[in-house]
């Protein structure tokens, strides 16, 4: 399964490292160990060497013996581990410890060199390994000169203890430190992935409205993608301008012949032909209106204000302008904006909003038309409402479903509720139909405070 973390990848590989790294360390350390503990009972088997060379006594017959006890206890125990040998290389005979008992020290069929320590392992009682300290020295007896292989032997049961302790100590050690720098490696990539999470919220200022372009005061290391980025929106932003200058252009080459169009309707209603006439002139507004709405399509955009706007005076602005038309003559508006309101929006956007929607109510109402504007936490609520029939609930759910065109509903709802619709999504906001307590339709949505 492929991790889509980078985070977690970079820890997973920063763990792995971690531990690869204590492990070996560890390994290494139980080896330098065991050395120090070898060279450390080789100092001690020679010293036993030499204490056993100074107190050497030979009897009439030239037999070698010891001057006492070596201090060490476990010789004279019973395959205690600790054990000593002296072999006469022309009788083979042996003298050894206590602790050997009934056997003896099975040293190498070879002749090391005189005084010379020479270091083996060999096979000892009850199936056990020994480090073995060799030397061969030349004594006289009284009655000549005689070779005698002196060796010292210890267990390496003993050494293995000591390195399994050691061990242990060191694992546990190393387990600490690993939980150490794990944290520590955590903490380090947090830090280090700081500025892509500076790089996601500027993208998301930018979406937002609060900046156009990303921050370049990022690391070297993330400078290249910052500059390619706000590279990518001067391009995007050209080819908008380009988009929205071309569509401009195709409205204003329309503009012309559809009032020409309205004009000769309006000759052939005076000419008596009201029926061709009523059909060009709805043809040539269906036209308008389309045309109006590319329009609002080609204009809206990625929110890059950082200014808020007034409501109150834009729906002062839009309630006078409709008090002019011969249907707003007749309707009572209510304004009830709160004082101060203000919005994160473009104003031409905030128009087309609240001017479709309060045109619709227009032509819709009775006798009454009402606009409200309230906070609610981080965003604006606005409810524009009619005393119209209003638009029965099934045919509501049609009118806003996703990709249904809000033009083809039979109730009238025109093409202002899909320039509504248009806008609103660009700001990642639904227009929401219901019943309004006036008894006609209530539209309602929200923006940014």
């Amino acid at each position: 399964m492929k991790i889509r973390s980078l985070r977690l990848r970079l820890m997973i590989a920063a763990t792995c490292a971690i531990l690869l790294a204590l492990a070996i360390a560890g390994f290494g350390l139980v080896l330098l160990f065991e050395r120090h503990v070898e060279r450390r009972i080789g100092s001690e088997l020679n010293t036993y060497l030499n204490q056993i060379a100074a107190r050497m006594l030979f009897d009439e017959n030239g037999t070698a013996s010891l001057d006492g006890k070596l201090a060490d206890p476990r010789f004279g125990q019973v395959y205690s581990g600790l054990y000593w040998q002296i072999a006469d290389e022309e009788t083979n005979g042996f003298t050894r410890s206590r602790s050997l008992w009934d056997t003896s020290l099975a040293l190498p069929e070879d002749t090391p060199p005189l005084g010379v320590i020479h270091v083996h392992d060999i096979a000892g009682p009850r199936n056990t390994r020994l480090l073995t300290h060799e030397r061969r020295l030349i004594f006289n007896t009284g009655s000549g000169e005689k070779v005698l292989r002196l060796a010292v032997a210890i267990d390496r049961a003993d050494v293995a203890a000591l390195r399994a302790e050691f061990a242990g100590d060191v694992a546990l050690s190393l387990l600490l430190l690993a939980a150490v720098l794990i944290l520590a490696g955590w903490m380090q990539i947090n830090v280090g992935l700081r500025p892509l999470s500076a790089i996601r919220r500027g993208l998301s200022a930018i979406r937002g409205g609060e900046t156009d372009r990303l921050d370049v005061d990022v690391p070297r290391e993330i400078a290249p993608l910052v500059e390619e980025v706000n590279a990518l929106l001067d391009v995007q932003d050209k080819a908008m301008q380009r988009a929205r200058d071309r569509a401009a252009d195709l409205a204003h080459g329309f503009k012309t012949p559809l009032t020409a169009l309205l004009a000769d309707a309006k000759r052939l209603r005076d000419q008596g032909e009201r029926d061709i006439a009523d059909e060009i002139a709805r043809t040539a507004t269906v036209m308008r209106g389309h045309i109006e709405r590319e329009l609002t399509r080609s204009r809206i955009r990625n929110i890059r204000t950082s200014a808020a706007v007034e409501v109150g005076p834009v729906v002062q602005g839009l309630i006078g302008t409709l008090k002019r038309t011969p249907e707003g003559d007749q309707i009572e508006f209510e304004d009830d904006i709160e004082t101060g309101l203000a919005v994160r929006a473009e104003r031409d956007d905030l128009n087309d909003i609240l001017g479709n929607l309060l045109e619709n109510a227009v032509r819709h109402a009775r006798a009454r038309v009402r606009v409200r504007g309230a906070r609610r936490g981080s965003k604006i609520r606005f409810d524009v409402e009619d005393d119209g029939p209003g638009i029965a609930s099934a045919q509501r759910k049609g009118v806003t479903d996703r990709g249904k065109r809000l033009d083809s509903s039979p109730l009238g709802a025109g093409l202002g509720l899909a320039i509504v619709s248009d806008v609103l999504d660009h700001y990642g906001q639904k227009l929401a139909l219901t019943r309004s307590d006036l008894g006609g339709l209530k539209a309602s949505f929200e923006l940014a405070g």
